[in-house]
């Protein structure tokens, strides 16, 4: 690609080491007051080594810079990697640059890369990946958890590495120019889109429910409980468990409880012959 092709070799070194000590970034926690903080200094250090090599004092206030505050979902947090790395090289060419702008612009662009990173990441390809996953897995296929882990990762880790550079390259002027375009609010619309659609899919596919109580009828057939329900609505049930558990995590419930709970009622709704 155009990105990495006009980019020097001790710029490629640099970048792909970056990239690679990217993974390491959410290893580490320094509280609420700063986050990732910690991993986001290590994944830039290359680049403040090389471009403060002979200033030590610039040195140390490029990393004390890199200490603020830190929380980008890291699929696409290279990006914001490799344009801190852009600016550090500026900043040590030029007296005149405003240092201050480079933790004000990764402040800022947290917001939108991680509303762009949690909706296309956690909420589409996520939810297909685990979708295809679960149903080989379901069958009794080996290649449940490999497709999932493939079709998950290769896209999120192509994704990192390539805006790594694509950070580097285009600067601070590429999400100024999306959102100008309206391309940023048209991404994350389609990206909500979709998702909310995979999980429709998935609860009609996927979560099921099937009674086998009955209401005997001297005489005659047993009233079954499950030709009503379904006539009154098909997938009440799995619907009404999915949103049961949407609620509780919008009211900040942790998931493993949530999960304990549905494995208990289904434990109990089996023990009492209901399903």
């Amino acid at each position: 690609m155009k990105f990495t092709k006009n980019v020097s070799p001790d710029d490629r070194k640099m970048l792909n080491s970056i990239f690679w000590r990217s993974f390491t970034v959410f290893a580490s926690r320094a509280g609420a007051t700063k986050a990732h903080a910690p991993g986001f200094m290590y994944s830039i250090l290359p680049a403040i080594d090389r471009y403060y090599k002979n200033d030590p004092k610039g040195q140390t206030e490029a990393l004390e810079r890199e200490t603020t505050w830190y929380n980008i979902t890291q699929n696409v947090g290279t990006f914001v990697m490799g344009l801190v790395a852009s600016m550090e090289k500026k900043n040590s060419q030029d007296p005149d640059f405003d240092a201050n702008s480079i933790v004000a612009l990764k402040t800022s662009l947290m917001g939108p890369l991680s509303g762009i990173g949690d909706s296309i990441f956690w909420g589409v390809l996520r939810v297909i990946a685990a979708g295809i996953g679960i149903s080989l897995a379901s069958q009794g296929s080996v290649l449940g958890p490999i497709l999932f882990l493939v079709i998950y990762n290769v896209p999120s880790i192509l994704t990192r590495y390539y805006l790594t550079y694509i950070g580097f390259t285009l600067g601070d002027t590429f999400i100024e120019d999306m959102y100008e375009s309206g391309s940023m609010k048209l991404l994350n619309k389609a990206a909500s889109t979709l998702g909310l659609m995979m999980i429709g899919s998935m609860t009609a596919t996927m979560v099921t429910f099937k009674s086998t109580l009955a209401i005997p009828i001297a005489g005659g057939k047993p009233i079954e409980i499950q030709t009503y329900l379904d006539q009154l609505w098909q997938g009440l049930v799995p619907l009404a468990v999915t949103l049961g558990c949407y609620w509780l995590l919008s009211k900040k419930v942790n998931v493993n409880w949530i999960l304990l709970g549905v494995l208990a009622l289904a434990i109990v709704l089996g023990l009492v012959g209901i399903v």
